[in-house]
């Protein structure tokens, strides 16, 4: 079964979803829809982050991903996935969020094929993961309070909150959302910062003393160093390599030099259901957990979960809110249940669809390419 068509659909978005201290003036957030046919009539989809970018993110799918990928049967993933490395490091440097999409909908493709939900092709672990909110940085601080308090109300089991900095504000922060919502109610801390060593433990020690589940990247990535002392001076778990460049082998490096107690990953930040196995199955070895953070596309998230079910050592799904924002390309809703569960699709590959009229409704630019 080999690829014979790669189709994409630039989709434009006009929302306005971070205040302008954390981005600039509004971006669009447009998403690049992506279509895999085969010979054998399977199709596989995905879609790409295309956020101020979507031309860019269109031509590096046509101009050097497509060449990789068409006339290459669905089954020579691992190979394609290392050609894509290999392409990246001598010629293109790929976006980040590039080339996992269409690793996706090779494994999306395959799965189909083999009448097989995704979750199961790879090796079931689980059906279902409890969900927690995770909401957007907010331009005043009651807003994190309300949110918090209505996804509570709404039976999701968790809340994670991005704080809107500086540090001193986001431990006042992180203390009234914890008043609102009770001892009981499991929380997160993400305030994407850029803390000095010494205001993160200081933040770090008041997450203590509420009781929040981690303290996710208080630095920057490539902050090795400083992460690994933090990791060191708190109790609280302290998760890291979001956006850490190069799959598992970035990831490697924190895990090696002890920069993070819980490791991040997602299929389209991390190369694909191909690259964020290989960072679970290294976090695995290391008695480390592999949390999987959303792709901001409802779609993707959908592998997400797939993913999570394959694995062991994932304990929650990151429901990025609010929904709406975040729903397209995905049909309908995810499946999130009446306890707060993320619970995987059953149907052959993804197990989802692609909602084609919003496509054809927000779509700026179509392209084709075939062999």
């Amino acid at each position: 079964m080999k690829v014979t068509k790669l189709e994409t659909w630039h989709c434009r978005r006009e929302l306005s979803l971070f205040p302008e201290t954390r981005a600039g003036k509004n971006m669009p957030w447009d998403v690049v829809v992506l279509r895999l046919v085969t010979d054998a009539g399977v199709e596989g989809h995905a879609s790409a982050l295309a956020a101020r970018s979507g031309r860019i993110t269109e031509a590096y799918l046509h101009e050097n991903i497509a060449p990789v990928v068409l006339g290459r049967r669905v089954d020579e993933r691992e190979k394609i996935w290392h050609d894509l490395w290999t392409l990246d490091r001598h010629l293109t440097f790929f976006p980040v969020y590039l080339p996992g999409p269409v690793d996706v909908a090779l494994w999306d493709a395959a799965a189909k094929a083999a009448n097989l939900p995704l979750h199961r092709f790879l090796g079931s672990c689980r059906d279902g993961l409890p969900a927690y909110a995770s909401g957007l940085f907010h331009d005043h601080d009651d807003d994190y309070v309300t949110e918090a308090v209505a996804y509570r109300r709404a039976g999701i089991p968790g809340y994670k909150v991005h704080a809107p900095s500086p540090w001193r504000r986001d431990i006042e922060v992180h203390r009234a959302v914890r008043e609102a919502v009770g001892a009981d109610y499991m929380l997160f801390a993400d305030p994407v910062g850029d803390y000095t060593l010494d205001q993160a433990i200081r933040v770090g020690r008041d997450l203590e003393d509420l009781g929040y589940e981690w303290f996710e990247e208080p630095f920057r990535d490539f902050e090795l160093a400083k992460y690994t002392e933090l990791c060191r001076a708190l109790d609280i778990a302290v998760a890291a390599t979001e956006t850490t460049r190069g799959a598992h082998w970035g990831v490697a490096q924190a895990i090696a030099q002890r920069a993070a107690d819980i490791v991040r990953a997602d299929v389209s930040w991390k190369a694909g259901v191909t690259g964020t196995m290989k960072i679970a199955h290294l976090a695995e070895a290391f008695g480390m957990n592999c949390e999987i953070h959303t792709t901001t596309m409802a779609f993707m998230d959908i592998a997400n979960l797939h993913v999570s079910c394959a694995i062991k050592n994932c304990e929650y799904f990151e429901l990025f809110v609010p929904e709406d924002a975040f729903q397209f390309p995905l049909k309908g809703r995810l499946p999130i249940d009446a306890r707060g569960w993320a619970m995987v699709p059953e149907a052959p590959g993804l197990g989802v669809d692609i909602d084609w009229d919003e496509v054809d409704r927000l779509c700026v630019s179509h392209r084709v390419g075939t062999i």
